[in-house]
C-alpha cells in the first residue's frame, strides 16, 4: 500500500470550520447576554428546521444576519463572539422567506452559484456549507446542531415536565426536579476500507438509488472505543476483518447531532457477506475503475461537504466529481 503519510492531507473539511469564540464563560451571565441582544453591532442568524436565508453576492454565497432588532421572536442560543460583534441564532421561521409547505419547509432553488446576484434564498448545510465562508458555515453549524436538540428535547426525560433554556441555549432544566440537560452528539464511525492491493471498499443502503455510493459508517456503541467500533461496523455489515483503523479527522454532522470520525483501515480479506438489512451492494474499486464509473455517470459519490468525500479524495490523491 502507499505511504501512510498521504493519509494525514484530508482537509479541508468544510463542516468542521468556524472563527468565533465560543464564549463558554459567559453563557450563564444572564445580565450580559441580555446587554449583548441590546447591542446594535449583534447580529442574528434564523434558523428553522435546518435552514437559514443566504444571499450570493458575486461569487460568494453568504449567510444573511439580521440585528437583533429586525430578527423575529424565537428561542435564542448564543453562538459566540468575534471582536466587538455578539452572533446569535433565533429558532424561527425564516424572515421574507418563500412560502412553506404544509410541514414548514421551502424549496431550495438548485445550484446556489446560478441564483440571481442578490438573491435571498433559504438553505441547509447540504446546499450551502461548501459554499459559505469559514465565519458563515461555523455559524451554521452550529445554530442548526442547537436547534436539532432544542426541538426533540422540550421535556424532561425524568418527569415528562417542559424544561426550560438557559445558559444562552446550551441547557435545558427541569423545573420540577432540577435536572439539566445538555445539547447530544452521538460519535459515529466513518471508514474507508482498503485492500491488499489498494483497492477502495464503496457501498449503498437499501434506501438509496443504485449508483449512489459512498464508504462504510456507524455509530459508536455504549463502552465502545472508536477503534472497535471500526473493525465491528465493518465485520456486521460486509463480513470481513480489518485492522490498523487509523484516524484522520472529523467534522459535526447535524442530521441532526452526529459527529463523523473519519478513520482508513486495511482489510485482511476481499470476500464481501453483506448484511442485507444494512447494505444492498458493495465493491472494490481500484482509482482507475472508480475514474471510470464517475466518467461514465455509473457513480455518484457523496457531496463535497461531506467527510466521506474527503476520505475518498484522500486515498484517490486528488479531487473527483460526480456529487449526488
Amino acid at each position: 500500500m502507499e505511504t501512510r503519510a498521504a493519509e494525514q492531507l484530508i482537509g479541508p473539511l468544510l463542516l468542521a470550520r468556524g472563527t468565533i469564540d465560543r464564549s463558554s464563560a459567559l453563557r450563564a451571565d444572564n445580565g450580559w447576554l441580555e446587554q449583548a441582544w441590546a447591542e446594535p453591532t449583534s447580529r442574528v442568524l434564523v434558523v428553522h428546521d435546518g435552514q437559514t436565508l443566504v444571499r450570493r453576492v458575486g461569487d460568494e454565497v453568504r449567510a444573511v444576519l439580521f440585528t437583533t432588532r429586525e430578527a423575529p421572536p424565537g428561542e435564542r442560543y448564543l453562538l459566540g463572539v468575534d471582536g466587538d460583534v455578539v452572533y446569535f441564532a433565533v429558532a424561527a421561521p425564516l424572515p421574507g422567506g418563500p412560502a412553506a409547505d404544509v410541514n414548514g419547509r421551502v424549496t431550495v432553488p438548485l445550484g446556489l452559484r446560478d441564483t440571481p446576484d442578490g438573491a435571498t434564498v433559504p438553505a441547509g448545510l447540504r446546499q450551502a456549507g461548501g459554499l459559505l465562508g469559514d465565519r458563515d458555515a461555523g455559524l451554521l453549524v452550529y445554530a442548526v446542531a442547537l436547534d436539532a436538540w432544542h426541538t426533540t428535547h422540550e421535556f424532561c426525560p425524568r418527569c415528562g415536565g417542559r424544561t426550560n433554556v438557559m445558559a444562552g441555549g446550551h441547557i435545558r432544566i427541569c423545573p420540577h426536579d432540577s435536572s439539566q440537560h445538555f445539547p447530544r452528539v452521538d460519535p459515529a464511525v466513518i471508514m474507508l476500507i482498503r485492500d491488499e492491493h489498494d483497492r477502495c471498499l464503496l457501498a449503498r443502503g437499501p434506501q438509496w438509488p443504485e449508483g449512489r455510493l459512498s464508504i462504510l459508517a456507524g455509530f459508536v456503541e455504549p463502552g465502545e472505543s472508536l477503534e472497535h467500533a471500526v473493525v465491528r461496523e465493518v465485520a456486521e455489515e460486509v463480513g470481513i476483518t480489518v485492522v490498523n483503523p487509523r484516524y484522520l479527522g472529523s467534522q459535526p454532522w447535524p442530521f441532526p447531532r452526529s459527529l463523523m470520525l473519519g478513520f482508513f483501515a486495511d482489510a485482511l480479506s476481499t470476500t464481501l457477506t453483506l448484511d442485507s438489512e444494512e447494505i444492498a451492494e458493495a465493491r472494490w474499486f481500484s482509482r482507475a475503475e472508480l475514474s471510470d464509473a464517475l466518467g461514465s455517470g455509473e457513480l455518484r459519490l457523496p457531496p463535497a461537504v461531506s467527510i466521506a468525500r474527503r476520505l475518498i479524495e484522500t486515498w484517490y490523491g486528488g479531487p473527483l466529481t460526480g456529487d449526488w
